[in-house]
């Protein structure tokens, strides 16, 4: 029965879902969504933030570096092999950089091709605040704090327009800052959440609840209220109509976290042809100041998670792969030198990872001096030589087709030198 308790709970479900659509501060609403397919041409675009700052140089090393190990005693990881991976040995790649045992999914899409990695990539300022160097590498703009929209959100509106596509979307329980902005964009955390059904109340009852419930809000005074409510009624039935497709678990095996739930679900949205051109997802723990380790520690832990994740969502979108790519992204990275903690402080220049079907991999992108102190920046870090927005601007041009740099970057638009596709 539809009880005045169970139709106060649908409406608060409602608000919930519609503020999974609302960002807080800036109000962006998502649009009302019905299924749409996607056509062989349509790119699309996943974003991985690495909250806390990745370290680079542990990451992809320059193993080759007479320097490393002497300012690195406790970290640095001696022994390189060349083949199959082995969990106590760095991976090589080109004979001058290996990858961390911890990475080991990735190591063979590198030499097939398909992973390509940009190294000394960071701010162009100076900034080791975590909160500062995120909100300008998500925004885009190193000019000016608190730039009013993301990159990802301008991009978003720069596509072709494709009325009532699933287009940007955030695997996450908040709105990240790169897709804040005037472009609807949604922010979910988990899809099979996402929609509204009222226990023991049955489907035909169900339908004329949720039917009530949004005709009472078509009725509201308040613009943003009705429009928001409408919204997450049909952003929550469209993706409760059992559009997504899954794998299952026999066949491709995510871990269980954060980061593997998110790409499994971005997965179920690919495979569902629902739209998707721009999904961001979230990898944390990488702020290792403390106990960074070699094989295992601070650092191997999100780092195999990372891998893990990426590996599944590759697998799992097999036959998608040719018109995605992932591309992970990190606020800054740590110092050359590590610390009396045994890990490593906040630094400038880290690198990339690129994952994609027409991404020019097998390469190590990028310029990386010989780690002298005189080489670093003030003496310490690796230093940024390349602008994080030239590898945007790339991914943008050779991935999504957009051109228009000057409305993505408006205080650099003048982003080249580096080839990616």
């Amino acid at each position: 029965m539809i009880t005045r308790r169970n139709f106060l709970k649908l409406a608060g479900i409602c608000c919930l879902s519609s503020y999974g659509i609302l960002r807080s501060d800036w109000l962006t609403l998502a649009q009302a969504i019905p299924v749409t397919s996607i056509s062989a041409t349509d790119s699309i675009l996943v974003v991985i933030f690495q909250r806390g700052a990745m370290d680079g140089l542990m990451a992809v090393t320059p193993y080759t570096d007479p320097i490393l190990p002497q300012v690195r005693p406790s970290l640095f990881i001696p022994t390189v092999q060349q083949g199959n991976a082995d969990p106590n040995k760095l991976m090589d790649l080109d004979g001058r950089f290996a990858l961390h045992p911890a990475f080991s999914e990735l190591e063979p899409l590198f030499h097939k091709g398909r992973l390509a990695v940009v190294h000394g990539v960071g701010l162009t300022i100076p900034n080791r605040s975590h909160f500062d160097a995120q909100d300008y590498m998500e925004t885009g703009v190193v000019t000016q704090k608190g730039f009013p929209s993301g990159w990802l959100n301008r991009a978003a509106g720069l596509l072709p327009s494709r009325s009532g596509a699933l287009e940007a979307l955030s695997l996450t329980s908040t709105l990240p800052r790169s897709l804040s902005g005037e472009f609807p964009a949604l922010a979910v955390a988990n899809l099979d959440e996402f929609k509204i059904n009222l226990p023991g109340s049955g489907k035909k009852n169900n339908e004329i609840a949720i039917q009530k419930i949004g005709d009472s809000y078509a009725q509201s005074s308040n613009k943003t209220l009705r429009t928001a409510a409408q919204d997450g009624l049909a952003a929550s039935q469209t993706l409760g109509e059992g559009k997504l497709v899954d794998t299952p678990n026999t066949v491709v095996s995510y871990p269980k976290s954060s980061l593997g739930n998110s790409l499994h679900q971005i997965a179920r949205i690919i495979k569902g042809n629902m739209g998707v051109r721009i999904a961001c997802a979230e990898s944390n723990g990488w702020d290792t100041h403390v106990g960074q380790g070699t094989i295992n520690g601070a650092f191997s832990r999100p780092a195999k998670d990372l891998s893990q994740a990426m590996g599944a969502f590759w697998q799992d979108i097999a036959d998608y792969q040719s018109k995605v790519l992932v591309l992970t992204m990190t606020e800054f990275g740590r110092t050359v030198r590590e610390n009396g903690s045994k890990g490593t402080d906040h630094g400038r220049g880290s690198c990339m990872f690129l994952l994609g079907g027409k991404v020019n991999g097998g390469q190590v992108y990028g310029t990386m001096p010989e780690l002298r102190p005189e080489n670093l920046a003030e003496q310490r870090d690796v230093p940024v030589t390349t602008d994080f927005r030239a590898v945007f601007a790339e991914v943008l041009r050779g991935h999504m087709g957009i051109q228009q740099m000057q409305k993505i970057f408006p205080d650099n638009p003048q982003l080249a030198g580096i080839k990616l596709f």
